[in-house]
């Protein structure tokens, strides 16, 4: 399977509706290959929700959407058992989870007991309903979104859950010329009938098998786990990456490179992706914050500060 020609279509039909943002269409277009969970963390209306509708008809899966709120259960998100007084039997009443591509619109607004319910999906694929385990389609992936501005109504995720996401990005404001051809292009409705699916649940799983094959060279390995580690023991930092975060990082560099074109990793992929990886794992010490350091700031430091192993002097940095 070509994956650079395959990502390159799932882009092109995306940016029917999406103006601007080649780069973040490209980041998650990643870590679905990766078979990675997405969070886009922005303002309202930067698009964040049509990015992951378009994303979703472009990949051709099924997909549901779940608006978070402060009074929803856990019931609401996975589903639950309920009593037919016909049959006289408990009926097992399925929850939007049980599809390929979920929308977790404003996750931040339900309750922590809530936004737990997605931990065992986003970890294990399977969710469980009064004590059996009930797997969930493959591939599964959460596209969530949530608004970094207001505090009302709103619970910050924690660490476990923001760990989960391969990825977190953001959408940012359209440069003027970028508004003006959305203006023009979805001004008076948003065209979604005009995205096609280029790809199926079926050939994104063989993608994913076919980039497990990439070649990741152990000097590569090594300078994944050096930026990793160094994360752990920075003086402005309470919480480096976890073990979790380095995989991430090592699945995302090889989808990276197949991206590219190649069937192996250098230390370009791995720094490329970095950022959208290691920083939202990251928790600043309070001197640190007091300071007016960041999360973005301190990863810049660890990568300026690590390099790569002598036997990589010879590829591309």
């Amino acid at each position: 399977m070509d994956i650079r020609r395959l990502a390159q279509d799932i882009q092109a039909e995306t940016e029917k509706i999406i103006v601007g943002k080649p780069d973040r269409i490209r980041m998650i277009i990643m870590a679905v290959l990766a078979n990675g969970h997405m969070l886009l963390d922005d303002l309202p209306g930067v698009g964040k929700t049509t990015l992951v509708k378009t994303i979703s008809l472009a990949l051709g899966c099924r997909s549901g959407r779940i608006q978070f709120v402060p009074d929803m259960l856990p019931s609401d998100i996975i589903g639950m058992r309920i009593f037919n007084q016909k049959t006289g039997d408990f009926e097992l009443r399925q929850g939007p989870v049980m599809t390929n591509i979920l929308l977790a619109d404003e996750i931040n607004r339900a309750i922590p007991r809530t936004q737990s319910a997605l931990l065992e999906a986003m970890e294990e694929r399977q969710i469980s309903i009064d004590g059996e385990q009930f797997p969930l389609p493959a591939p599964f992936l959460v596209l969530a979104t949530q608004n970094p501005v207001e505090s009302e109504s709103t619970f910050r995720l924690p660490a476990a859950q923001m760990d989960r996401f391969l990825i977190c990005i953001s959408m940012g404001y359209p440069r003027p010329e970028e508004e003006r051809e959305m203006l023009r292009k979805l001004g008076d409705e948003i065209p979604f009938h005009t995205v096609r699916a280029v790809t199926s649940a079926e050939e994104l799983i063989q993608a994913q098998r076919e980039i497990a094959a990439v070649h990741v060279s152990d000097a590569v390995a090594d300078y994944i786990v050096a930026l990793v580690g160094m994360t752990r023991s920075h003086d402005q930092l309470v919480m480096g990456a976890s073990p979790r975060a380095s995989r991430g990082l090592y699945r995302a560099a090889k989808v990276w490179a197949a991206m590219e074109g190649r069937d192996f990793v250098t230390p370009d992929d791995v720094k490329a992706l970095a950022h959208p990886i290691l920083e939202h794992r990251l928790v600043l010490s309070s001197a640190a914050r007091f300071s007016g350091a960041s999360a973005a700031a301190v990863l810049d430091d660890v990568l300026a500060r690590v390099e790569a192993s002598p036997a990589l002097k010879g590829e591309r940095m």
